[in-house]
């Protein structure tokens, strides 16, 4: 890929969640969607999720709440669970060398002692070639950004869990080159997670028997951490700090047969101005909910939220099926998901595809495997 460095800077968060700024233009002409820096952070990351329209936050406990709901740790049914996952990345533009690699790890030690986990998140942004003003070749460098988690979660009550992460994260977008008297560096900043997380059991009073019924909710913020510079000038842009919330509703039919509803809800913690707004972290947060230049109307613009379907067949066979919806002036991500699950004993193979329903948009077609395996 042929890129200029300073559009790789400007244009990271392209290369991520918000698909190139597809969203349309206002009545003054601009494209309110709204930029930080390491965007990547925001991406499912799992083939699970990635089938149920990336919805997480409230779904079962497994090693993928390392990045749904860090305080759902606590509740994993398994002993342990490890997992890798990998998403080929806007192949639809016809660029081969973009990946997303997921490597997430639990181990529920006791209800006493709670859970914990790591994760490693790693972006491959391919090979961008540096040129000067006259189009002559400079240097070539091999683009990547990961963020490296901790985390620990510890029940409550009986149905209540809370949990903390912390994450280091690095993005290196041009591999420290000097262009035209300014000096690029590696992007670097600590962030933490928060998430709350509730399940319980009850009966559904129906006919002709009453059904078994898993109530579970949850709220996680993610990315709250300091400013990110990518150069030596002083400027300093905001992490996609989030906040993210949801439900999902498990139905048992019989003793194979259950079918899961969730839906998620998200937001982001940072001003409508962008990741560059000259405020600090906390008054950036505070100001995300009251700041959006159209009022309260563009204010709830800004929430966009997906809802997803699962069968399960015996904890066997799983079908997964969704819609993701933003807004058009704030990012126009609109997609259908589906996805199918296969499991054995302690082993699973997930996949996900995601169709688009804006036109020639960049993530058409994007596909999402994940390989884990299960200690009971």
């Amino acid at each position: 890929m042929r890129k200029q460095v300073m559009g790789v800077l400007l244009g990271a968060a392209m290369l991520s969640v918000k698909g190139w700024a597809q969203a349309p233009s206002n009545s003054a002409g601009q494209i309110r969607a709204i930029t930080t820096a390491v965007p990547f952070l925001l991406i499912c990351p799992d083939a699970r999720s990635g089938g149920l329209a990336e919805t997480g936050v409230a779904l079962a406990p497994s090693m993928y709440s390392m990045h749904w709901n860090v305080g759902a740790l606590a509740f994993l049914p398994e002993r342990a669970g490890v997992a890798f996952s990998y998403t080929p990345w806007l192949r639809a533009l016809g660029i081969g060398d973009i990946n997303h690699f997921y490597l997430p790890a639990a181990w529920n030690i006791s209800e006493k002692a709670g859970a914990i986990g790591a994760s490693l998140t790693f972006f491959s942004l391919g090979k961008i070639e540096f040129t000067d003003n006259a189009g002559i070749k400079t240097g070539e460098y091999d683009a990547n950004e990961f963020a490296i988690s901790t985390g620990y979660s510890h029940v409550i009550t009986g149905n209540l869990s809370a949990g903390v992460a912390l994450k280091y994260i690095q993005s290196n977008l041009t591999g420290a080159t000097t262009v035209g008297g300014l000096t690029t560096q590696p992007g670097r900043s600590v962030a933490g997670d928060l998430g709350v997380y509730y399940q319980k059991d009850v009966t559904l009073k129906v006919k002709p028997q009453p059904l078994p019924l898993t109530i579970r909710w949850g709220v996680h913020l993610s990315n709250i951490g300091a400013k990110m510079a990518y150069t030596t000038s002083g400027q300093r842009d905001f992490l996609p700090g989030n906040l993210r919330v949801g439900y999902a509703l498990t139905l048992k039919f019989n003793e194979f047969n259950s079918l899961t509803l969730a839906n998620d809800y998200n937001k982001l913690l940072v001003p409508s101005a962008g990741g560059a707004a000259p405020v600090a972290l906390l008054e950036g947060i505070f100001k995300s909910f009251g700041d959006a230049p159209g009022g309260w109307r563009e204010e709830l613009s800004e929430v966009y939220w997906s809802i997803g379907v699962e069968y399960d067949y015996n904890r066997i066979f799983r079908l997964r099926g969704g819609f993701f919806y933003e807004d058009p002036m704030k990012g126009n991500r609109r997609f259908f998901t589906v996805g199918a699950g296969l499991s054995f004993r302690q082993i699973g193979l997930d996949a996900a595809y995601l169709t688009s329903l804006v036109q020639n948009h960049p993530l058409q077609n994007t596909l999402r495997f994940t390989l884990y395996y299960l200690w009971k």
